[in-house]
């Protein structure tokens, strides 16, 4: 794979396109977008651009589809499976300018927003007209609503509320020769020809630039209960998940943290809210909500009738926001706590919810095989188990070597059992190496047609999805990479 190197005449006609100070080449503003939040892995841009609409991206896409330069779009920066990343150089589309809430439909419980709001802006503009948008990253206070859809986000909410692939109903976007399209329509019914909406949704930036996205709301529940809930068996805070199902109650969240997790997010945050006594192995955090206290009072009794066989720990009932939020936080914090205990690798492993326990256990297996530790936790009221692989005392050799062996087995277990190998990062670069676990080769390739109907010259984040597009990181020792 090959692109055309910018130049000057290149940095000209994107400065006519754009106008002054939005074509940047300086270095500081090239390392800011050579990276998100993966691992350390960073690669250079040549250039970093600020569209301020959707005909500046229309212009910018078609001048690089001409000339073969190389695009990524870049969102907050807040990815975990390097989507962003410029493996490639060339531009890096930067979106934060396209940051207006068009408009807020009451009337039919819809907004409609530019890529780069930010997912809790958007969240509190339409709370404040009493409407709800559900999907709720853990960096809900950073990334952008154009990073969610492109990547198909969850977070805690999905047990009940789905994810974002449920809420988006028409999307606007430029394809790599610049056209613009429109995916849908903004009904909550469409059986009008294919669906290109959720096509382009989880795409990771490799169909098209999504300019305007219309989303579905709800309305907004005015009560919450939380409940934190302590095992001492991280298996059994698993199993814990489909007692609570089976009683009869769909939890608003429904979130799994061992207790190296919450031992971790305490030390980061440097204070201990909750007591983690050694006997207890897990918590589960469980969120109920709704209009009516009295309700979300029952709820929670049995919740805690369907968990008194599996534990004989006391459960903490936060009925006031200030104590939800404390809790929250701790949930919130624990990939960044993890992250910064050791160089890591994080996993977003995901099975039927059933198969949790099973999950748990060949993870701490296969650690105990290749001689890493693992802090664990995640969405389980969807089987979404994230897996961070510390570092610590392993070699380099046994970092760089042994380590994707361990994660291989993973992943081939997950397989197995029904899951896959993402269900809310993304592939992006860094676990494309294990896309031919996911898929047979029959599937991928007719995922690479569908790509190249798109994008024919494969200038619109290359490097991503697919194994075969580069075994090697491009431009190792020049100053794309950073050690």
């Amino acid at each position: 794979m090959s692109f055309k190197n910018i130049d000057d005449d290149d940095i000209a006609a994107f400065s006519r396109i754009l106008g002054p100070g939005r074509v940047l080449t300086d270095e500081e503003n090239r390392q800011k977008n050579s990276h998100d939040q993966t691992e350390d892995l960073s690669l250079y841009p040549d250039v970093v651009l600020l569209p301020r609409n959707t005909e500046d991206i229309r212009q910018v896409m078609a001048y690089c589809y001409e000339r073969h330069i190389a695009v990524t779009p870049k969102g907050a920066g807040t990815g975990l499976s390097g989507g962003a990343i410029p493996v490639w150089g060339g531009v890096s589309l930067d979106m934060r300018c396209l940051n207006k809430i068009i408009r807020i439909d009451t009337d039919n419980f819809q907004v409609v927003t530019e890529p780069g709001v930010i997912t809790e802006v958007l969240q509190n503009e339409v709370a404040g007209k009493g409407l709800f948008y559900p999907v709720d990253p853990a960096s809900r206070g950073s990334c952008f609503i154009g990073g969610n859809v492109a990547e198909s986000s969850g977070g805690p909410k999905a047990v009940k509320y789905g994810t974002v692939k449920d809420y988006v109903l028409n999307l606007k976007a430029v394809l790599p020769d610049g056209r613009l399209i429109e995916t849908g329509a903004n009904t909550l019914k469409n059986a009008t020809g294919y669906d290109l909406t959720r096509l382009l949704v989880g795409s990771e930036g490799t169909l098209a630039v999504i300019t305007e996205i219309t989303i579905k709301l709800l309305p907004l529940p005015e009560r919450r209960l939380l409940i934190l809930a302590a095992f001492n068996s991280a298996e059994n805070a698993c199993r814990a998940v489909n007692a609570i199902l089976n009683a009869g109650i769909i939890p608003s969240a429904l979130e799994f943290m061992e207790k190296d997790a919450l031992v971790c997010a305490q030390q980061y945050l440097g204070e201990s809210p909750v007591s983690v006594p050694d006997e207890v192995q897990a918590h589960l955090l469980i969120e109920v909500d709704g209009w009516d206290m009295d309700m979300l009072l029952k709820q929670a009794e049995a919740i805690a009738e369907a968990l008194r066989p599996l534990t004989d720990e006391d459960m903490l009932l936060a009925e006031d926001g200030q104590q939800q939020e404390v809790l929250w936080k701790l949930r919130r914090v624990v990939g960044e706590a993890a992250k910064k205990s050791s160089i890591y690798k994080e996993e977003d492993t995901v099975v039927p919810r059933a198969c949790l326990p099973e999950l748990l256990a060949y993870v701490k297996a296969v650690g105990k095989k290749y001689g890493f530790r693992s802090i664990c936790y995640g969405h389980a009221g969807d089987g979404n188990l994230h897996v961070n692989i510390l570092k610590e005392g392993l070699s380099d050799r046994e970092w760089r070597e042994e380590i994707p062996k361990a994660i291989r087995e993973i992943f081939v277990f997950v397989k197995q059992k029904g899951g896959t190998i993402s269900g809310e990062h993304g592939i992006g670069y860094v676990q494309k190496e294990y896309m031919d676990i996911a898929f047979p080769a029959q599937t991928l390739s007719l995922m690479k047609s569908i790509k190249h109907v798109f994008d024919p010259k494969g200038i619109l984040n290359p490097g991503k999805i697919f194994p075969e597009e580069t075994d090697q990181i491009p431009g190792a020792g020049s100053d794309r990479c950073i050690d």
